[in-house]
């Protein structure tokens, strides 16, 4: 299966089962698009009346491109076969009970009052509580005791906010290093927060023990403060945009990213991402809101036409940026031509439920931070593990080609069947299709690849500067 598209003046051809991605002129662009249903001399005909004139479009020049083709085929870079489709199920059974990370929900409370907050102003549709340090050490003993052979555990600090409970997450940190050489683990910690509790204590901390932090941030002040308010009101903008940058600035280089959410108040999401790289950052991300629908923060379908032409103005400037020796990172854009993820998480997906938990306050565990609260997805407890292993069985069937409408997607083996709660929360299923993700996704992976693929032909020769 081939996926063409043109985008910014080129012409892209990704070959999906191969992953091989070629950037090709009119002429090749059309004899692809025509080789499996057309002959060689009707391609030959055809293609070379289309460009009269044109020295690359002489029949004898096109016949040779439908000679180059066959070549890519028989090499197995162009119209490669499904050869995934029989493994789906096995690869991810490989892995059943082996959990690789959780996300410890270290406060459900917070000090913001976000009107599209999914997590219900982070009380997840239940009562304000935070984590004890006994419940967060058998969090992690949990993890230790179910993750097999797994070397490098993560872990993620989530709320709410959970700077709001920081003396149990440094209490935690504390005593996760102290049990790595006896357990021959590593653990990885991710802190994701709202910027208002940031000082010095947590500046030091997060640069000496997270692998990564998510600071939230809408972007423009305007739009930030529209909805990103405390419970006077007041918006954070200001308060909280000097302690990112000097947390990042202290940060030298390690992980981080600004994490923003667009909505109907900014489908023009491209004014926001110009605001955070003005303000010094260069790892970013702007997520679609989720939300319920008949909230006024969701996207419209008069908002998707604007979303899609700023996902393609984005990719023009990271590369306009790119080549000023100015780069940025978008989050979305991120994929690699060269490796990639393995074929089992192209496959298989997140590995929610299964791979990966959510862990409330009390020790109860869920298939991922967006079920938590919702009494149908509790899988169990810390105490007692996981018992309600129909549910579980039902996302571990969850892989790519679980979802038919999946199987003849050209993208299904960059999104592995797309985000097992916002299927649930558009459908009423976790194999269920949100069909707006889908749309997004497939244009975000376009700019992705047109990205990366003139990234290699751009590249100086060996021994070049």
């Amino acid at each position: 299966m081939i996926h063409q598209y043109r985008l910014d003046g080129h012409n892209i051809v990704l070959d999906t089962c191969s992953g091989s991605v070629h950037v090709v002129d009119d002429v090749a662009y059309d004899v692809i698009a025509l080789y499996e249903t057309c002959g060689k001399d009707e391609i030959v005909r055809t293609v070379s009346a289309k460009y009269p004139g044109r020295p690359e479009a002489t029949p004898s020049e096109v016949a040779a491109c439908v000679d180059e083709v066959a070549a890519l085929k028989e090499a197995g870079k162009l119209f490669a076969p499904d050869t995934f489709a029989p493994m789906a199920g096995e690869l991810k059974a490989r892995t059943s009970g082996v959990v690789k990370a959780l996300c410890l929900h270290v406060a459900h409370t917070c000090n913001l009052n976000c009107s599209y907050c999914f997590a219900s102003q982070g009380r997840y549709h239940g009562e304000r509580a935070v984590m004890s340090l006994e419940t967060g050490k058998q969090a992690l003993d949990f993890l230790v005791a179910h993750s097999g052979t797994r070397r490098n555990l993560e872990v993620d600090f989530f709320g709410g906010e959970p700077l709001m409970n920081f003396q149990m997450v440094k209490d935690l940190v504390a005593y996760a290093r102290s049990i790595e050489g006896e357990t021959g683990k590593h653990f990885r910690f991710t802190l994701t927060t709202n910027g208002l509790l940031i000082d010095d204590d947590v500046i030091d901390f997060c640069n000496r023990e997270c692998h990564n932090v998510v600071l939230s941030l809408d972007g423009r002040k305007e739009i930030h403060d529209r909805l990103r308010v405390d419970y006077q009101g007041r918006g954070s903008w200001e308060r909280i945009v000097p302690k990112f940058q000097k947390l990042v600035a202290a940060r030298g280089g390690k992980n981080y990213y600004m994490r923003g959410t667009f909505t109907h108040a900014n489908p023009d999401f491209l004014k926001d991402i110009e605001v955070m790289l003005d303000l010094g950052f260069t790892e970013l991300s702007m997520e679609p809101v989720v939300c319920a629908p008949g909230d006024p923060a969701e996207l419209t379908q008069e908002d998707l036409p604007i979303v899609m032409r700023q996902y393609e103005d984005l990719a023009r400037l990271m590369l306009r940026r790119r080549r000023e020796g100015r780069p940025f990172t978008f989050y979305h854009y991120m994929i690699d031509l060269t490796g990639g993820p393995c074929i089992y998480k192209r496959i298989s997906g997140c590995g929610s439920g299964t791979e990966y938990m959510a862990v409330t306050p009390w020790g109860d565990l869920y298939p991922c931070h967006q079920f938590v609260g919702e009494d149908r997805f509790l899988l169990g407890n810390l105490k007692d593990g996981v018992t309600n292993l129909p549910v579980q069985a039902e996302f571990a069937a969850c892989n790519v080609y679980a979802r038919e409408e999946c199987r003849t997607c050209w993208a299904r083996l960059y999104c592995s069947g797309g985000c097992a709660a916002n299927a649930w929360h558009a459908t009423g299923s976790v194999r269920g299709v949100y069909k707006t993700g889908c749309e997004l996704f497939k244009k975000r992976m376009e700019c992705a690849i047109m990205l990366e693929a003139l990234k290699a032909t751009e590249a100086p020769a060996e021994g070049n500067a």
